[in-house]
């Protein structure tokens, strides 16, 4: 069987919350404009909501975005607040 090569180079988080509302586009945009770089890069986008129990992920795959959710039902997920904290 071959093995699926896992297509990122890096893990970028947002550290700013994100309306969980906003689509791959908008998301896209994001990265786009207010990260500085391409959302075509290899690349994994992880946003999170203010509340932090919702996490989705963005990523380029050969011919088109590739978008993950995660909604935790009593957890929150940690999140950076600054820089410093990664």
């Amino acid at each position: 069987m071959r093995q699926r090569q896992w297509p990122v180079d890096q893990i970028l988080v947002y550290l700013e919350p994100v309306d969980m509302r906003k689509s791959i586009d908008v998301l896209a945009a994001i990265v786009e404009l207010e990260l500085e770089l391409s959302p075509f890069t290899p690349a994994l986008f992880v946003f999170c909501n203010r509340s932090r129990d919702r996490v989705k992920l963005l990523y380029w795959e050969r011919n088109g975005f590739v978008l993950w959710y995660k909604r935790l039902e009593k957890q929150r997920f940690r999140w950076p607040s600054q820089l410093s904290s990664l």
